[in-house]
């Protein structure tokens, strides 16, 4: 059951337009979010539900808190999967711990594939990791953050290294650098580790360079994309209720005074932008229900992921222009809730998977790799 009652979405929604206009942190959403229990660990499906609904009040916001309920996701992939090492984020999470996503690098389009980022390993089981990390939302705020690195020790067979810092470590600094076009709650600033060290009980995973089947790579890829997927749903539906009001209230001269609700082409652009709102709902809760229920897709899981993410960024971005577009110039001033959104919509062609690797993702699930 929802945490999320109007009397908080109506009150996180006031404050939307000057977190976006002041490049504020969501510090206050983030305050009532937490004491509300909304960042407990739940299943993907209700979590997916959860965070559309709120992307239809903050965008900003839910894309932030998205980056911690992605771990929580990946940790309850585990667990539920017979895993226990990452229980303890369950634990932390519960206990008020905030986590942040800190793998994104500047140049890396292999994602989790490959790292720029050196991990050395110490002699008691730690990593020191430094590099460079973009894009790390909830930088005021987190308290563990999960990276990852390579080791070259064996330079015949390189390792991925992923862990948790803690912001009592040192060896890292977040650079105040986020003044982006939209999405700016996020604060997502720059992270730079140098020789920030994650002990041997904080070291996650260590896996080969390339692909990989372990589930934490999976649960990785499934709580992303998925919640990615419902932010980006819910900035749609908010841009449709808007494109409904104002024809409701725009009236034409050329049409003798009559609503725009009763012109055939304001009236067809919004009934198009709805029948492509309403194949998201089906594809993202069939697949969050299938990660909870141990769905075995195979080979086809990051096909059918890599490929919702695509089709739901790509449509809120349809949906939000035709809402512009029957909205009128008022939706054009910098103080309109449409123009926010239209801003803090385009982020969604920034997130992994970008629209190349999507293609390339279900080509070669179709038709195998490309020959070497």
């Amino acid at each position: 059951m929802t945490v999320l009652t109007q009397d908080l979405l109506e009150r996180i929604r006031s404050r939307a337009a000057g977190y976006d206009r002041d490049n504020a942190f969501f510090a206050d959403d983030l305050s009532e979010l937490a004491e509300a229990g909304y960042l407990s660990p739940r299943s993907l499906l209700e979590t997916a539900r959860d965070q559309r609904q709120l992307a239809a009040y903050a965008p900003a916001t839910a894309l932030g808190i998205n980056m911690h309920l992605v771990w929580t996701g990946v940790a309850r992939v585990l667990s539920e999967r017979g895993d226990s090492s990452l229980d303890w984020i369950l634990k932390d999470a519960a206990a008020g711990e905030l986590f942040a996503f800190g793998n994104s690098e500047a140049g890396n389009d292999l994602v989790l594939f490959d790292s720029t980022t050196k991990a050395v390993p110490g002699s008691d089981g730690s990593y020191a990791f430094t590099g460079t990390k973009i894009f790390t939302s909830l930088a005021p705020a987190w308290t563990r953050l999960g990276i990852f690195g390579r080791d070259d020790t064996d330079p015949e067979n390189p390792k991925l290294v992923h862990g948790f810092l803690t912001r009592e470590s040192p060896g890292w600094k977040s650079l105040d650098d986020w003044d982006t076009l939209g999405m700016r709650a996020t604060q997502s600033h720059t992270t730079v580790l140098d020789s920030a060290v994650v002990p041997a009980e904080r070291i996650a995973r260590i896996l080969p360079v390339g692909p990989s089947p372990d589930p934490f790579i999976f649960g990785i890829f499934s709580n992303f994309l998925l919640l990615i997927a419902s932010v980006y749903s819910g900035i749609a539906d908010r841009a449709l209720d808007l494109g409904v009001e104002a024809v409701g209230r725009r009236t034409s001269l050329k049409n003798e005074g009559k609503l725009y609700s009763q012109d055939p082409d304001m009236r067809w652009r919004l009934a198009d932008a709805a029948l492509a709102l309403d194949a998201l709902s089906p594809q993202i809760e069939t697949l969050a229900a299938d990660v909870d229920n141990l769905v075995n897709h195979g080979a086809s899981w990051f096909r059918k992921l890599t490929g919702v993410k695509h089709r739901a960024t790509e449509t809120a971005r349809y949906v939000v222009d035709q809402s512009a577009r029957v909205a009128g110039g008022g939706g054009y001033r910098s103080s309109s809730e449409l123009a926010r959104l239209q801003r803090d919509v385009l982020a969604g062609i920034y997130h992994p998977s970008d629209t190349e690797s999507v293609h390339n993702t279900v080509a070669t699930n179709l038709l195998g790799p490309l020959d070497s």
